[in-house]
Parts: C-alpha cells; structure tokens; sequence
C-alpha cells in the first residue's frame, strides 16, 4: 500500500502547510498566542488551519480502510482528490472567506468517495 502511504504523506503536508500558514499570520498580524482575536487575515489563516485538523479523522480512517479493502491506486486517488480541495479551499478562504465552497466540497466528496469505496471493499469481501 505504498501509494496510499504516499498519499497520507501528502495529506499531513496539506496539514502542516495550513499550520504554517497560520503561524506566520501570527507573526505578520502581531496577534500574540493564545489569542485567537485578530484581522480577518489571521482569522481566516487560523480558521483555515483548525478546520483542516478538523477534517484529518474523516479522510485518513477511510483513506487506510479503502487502501485495505478496495485497492491502494483508489485510496490514493481518493486522498490526492482530499488534498486538491483543501488546497483549493485554503486559498480561496484566504482570498476571501465566501469562496472556500468548492474546496470544501472537493474534499467531503473525496471523504464519502472513500468512505464509500471501504464500504464497498468490504462487501466484494463477504461475497
């Protein structure tokens, strides 16, 4: 399950690149930690980041389900197509908060996506 492997790599890195993101709106709003109060910028770039963490349970259980039960080049697929949108939703809320729709919606059909293909591994299983 190398490409499932490599894809969870890709994932973490989104993670810690919106970390990073958001720690540097720190630096450059002068928003001292733990405060969370601060121009929209930095709240953008944390909410960016919290959200992110938010999502990591939905996409790397199925991700590893999938890759075990369905196949490795879906889960990867599934988990890549995770990493599109949250990098697609990141930039858009950093832009401007009312345009991280599609990249919100890219990741969750990329979540039900491997959700479904776990589910589905499993029954071709009992069969």
């Amino acid at each position: 399950m190398q490409l499932t492997a490599w894809a969870t790599l890709a994932v973490l890195g989104v993670y810690f690149w919106t970390g990073v993101m958001a720690g540097w709106a720190r630096v450059k709003y002068k928003v001292p930690a733990p405060s969370m109060e601060g121009p929209l910028p930095f709240q953008s770039a944390q909410r960016v980041q919290a959200n992110t963490l938010e999502q990591l349970p939905l996409v790397l259980a199925p991700l590893w389900l999938c890759g075990h039960f369905l196949g490795d080049a879906w889960a990867a697929a599934g988990g890549l197509l995770w990493c599109a949108g949250r990098i697609l939703y990141a930039l858009g809320y950093y832009r401007d908060p009312a345009r991280r729709e599609a990249g919100f919606v890219i990741g969750m059909v990329a979540c039900g996506a491997l959700v479904a293909g776990s589910a589905t591994g499993l029954l071709i299983r009992l069969g």
